[in-house]
């Protein structure tokens, strides 16, 4: 009759373990299951002064909290065991190895280069089941101090940028693949005026400094400078929209999407034509902006080029090339003649105007994809964003490094940043819009429901500090604007 080795005998010894530590476990979380039911029950025939929706988004809450703790329990368990067979293994293995037995010290650096990993594994499991339950919790808070004011809808393709106009009467503007711009009234929503001079997708709009004018920039190769004339209507009560469902992570279909087929745009005055038409790019023409006193302007197209025009003769004054792909954005500094354009070589450029006689450009690599947008902030700061998931927050006098860098889950498009208060928002590409501070910390996030927020991709964002009435925009490839009161002070609060 063979004999039994004593490395199966060993193996076996493992297995016995592992099965009936698996059968204690399914008795343990059947009898922890009965008793959260028999808790949950007791707790829900208490007497509360809480209203019944917040007691149960607490005991979801609760629920979430405990079931996560359980699975890291479990995991942990698991690790534990293959720990255990992992050692058991190699002392097996050091005792056959040619019938030269490896020394301790080898067989310590072994064992303890497998523990590390799994080490490793372990504090990246519990850090994510962490952070999620912390998420849950932050969701709730800023649910309170986002909040959804108003949504504008009427175009029929997807809106590529947003702004809201720097003189009185305050409007908000928003530039659409369907190749039209529209100007909108803040508190009622109501279209104003559409402009469909261009014939190609409308990629960007930038309102005058001091004047109802505005600039739009096209896929038809050209930058168009058009005057606008309004009326704001007089508000209307509307129903309270800032109510949602606890499910702040519900998954919406395109069968959610607003019906293309109402244009809320069409009784309003169309302009036809431009004042200026901006002719010299060979490509689409992506973005475009005012220089500060709004003499000149500046566009960024695919033709890997930017122009910078004088506005009355409407000439080409400078070509402003470097980059070795195409343009996505460009950003003009509010107070000085600096100008800021990015690309899809992962670099941004910083270009100075101040010196007629000198033009320097400062050439920023820190990115490892696409640069979606850079922008001007307080002070000698830059907020660049990009494919690569990342954020950074730049120094002009300190080109080398970033000062801070925000990493995200998904691509960020066009940033924006509320000046004042120093808060950048991002938006991004799985369709949630994240409020971070200029060192990094992030803030809040956006809710999104089923009954409000983008249903797709977030393309860009824009402040309106001194707005009453909303503070922050948004748009999207869902064919809508958002406009959001952000309780700033309760924002920096709760950081």
């Amino acid at each position: 009759m063979p004999i039994e080795s004593g490395s199966c005998a060993s193996a076996r010894q493992a297995k016995q373990k592992r099965k009936s530590h698996s059968l204690s476990i399914r008795r343990t979380n059947s009898s922890e299951q009965e008793r959260a039911g028999l808790q949950r029950d007791m707790l829900e025939g208490q007497d509360s002064k809480l209203p019944s929706a917040v007691r149960n988004t607490l005991l979801e809450l609760f629920g979430q909290i405990e079931r996560e703790f359980e699975n890291l329990y479990i995991e942990n368990l698991e690790l534990r065991r293959e720990v255990d067979t992992l050692n058991e293994r190699l002392a097996g293995e050091g005792q056959a190895v040619d019938g030269a037995e490896l020394s301790k010290g080898q067989l310590k650096t072994k064992a303890s280069h497998s523990t590390s990993q799994l080490s490793q594994k372990l504090k990246t499991t519990y850090k994510a089941s962490t952070s999620k339950i912390v998420s849950s919790f932050k969701t709730t808070t800023s649910r309170a101090i986002c909040q959804l004011v108003k949504e504008y809808v009427g175009h029929r393709d997807g809106i590529w940028d947003v702004s809201v106009a720097k003189t009185q009467p305050v409007v908000l503007g928003t530039a659409s693949a369907d190749h039209t711009a529209l100007l909108w009234s803040i508190e009622t929503g109501k279209c104003l005026v559409k402009y469909v001079g261009h014939v190609g997708s409308v990629n960007s709009i930038k309102f005058h400094p001091t004047e109802q004018v505005a600039l739009t920039a096209s896929g038809d190769q050209t930058a168009h400078i058009w005057r606008y004339i309004v009326q704001l209507p007089t508000p209307q009560p509307t129903a309270d929209c800032n109510q949602v469902s606890g499910e702040d992570e519900v998954e919406c279909s395109d069968k959610d999407e607003p019906d293309g087929d109402g244009d809320g745009s069409s009784d309003c005055p169309t302009v036809r034509a431009p004042l200026t038409s901006l002719k010299s790019h060979q490509g689409v023409v992506i973005a475009a902006d005012w220089l500060v006193g709004g003499k000149q302007a500046v566009t960024a197209s695919w033709d890997r080029t930017a122009n910078l025009y004088d506005v009355e003769t409407s000439e080409l004054v400078h070509s402003l090339t470097g980059h070795d792909q195409e343009l996505t954005h460009c950003c003009t500094h509010p107070t000085q003649r600096l100008v800021v354009t990015s690309s899809r070589d992962t670099t941004f450029r910083l270009w100075d105007f101040r010196d007629p006689s000198i033009h320097s450009v400062n050439v920023f690599q820190g990115h490892t994809d696409t640069v979606t947008s850079a922008v001007f902030t307080v002070g000698d700061n830059v907020v660049s964003g990009s494919d690569d998931r990342t954020v950074k927050v730049w120094d002009l006098k300190n080109m080398r490094s970033p000062i801070a860098t925000i990493r995200t889950d998904s691509a960020v498009n066009r940033i924006n940043v509320c000046v004042g208060q120093r808060i950048i928002a991002l938006p991004h590409d799985n369709r949630q819009v994240r409020l971070f501070d200029m060192s990094g910390v992030r803030l809040a996030r956006l809710p999104r429901s089923n009954r409000q927020g983008h249903r797709r991709m977030v393309c860009c964002s824009a402040w309106c500090e001194d707005h009453p009435i909303c503070n922050l925009f948004t748009c999207g490839f869902d064919r809508q604007a958002i406009g959001w009161n952000i309780n700033i002070p309760a924002l920096l609060q709760e950081k």
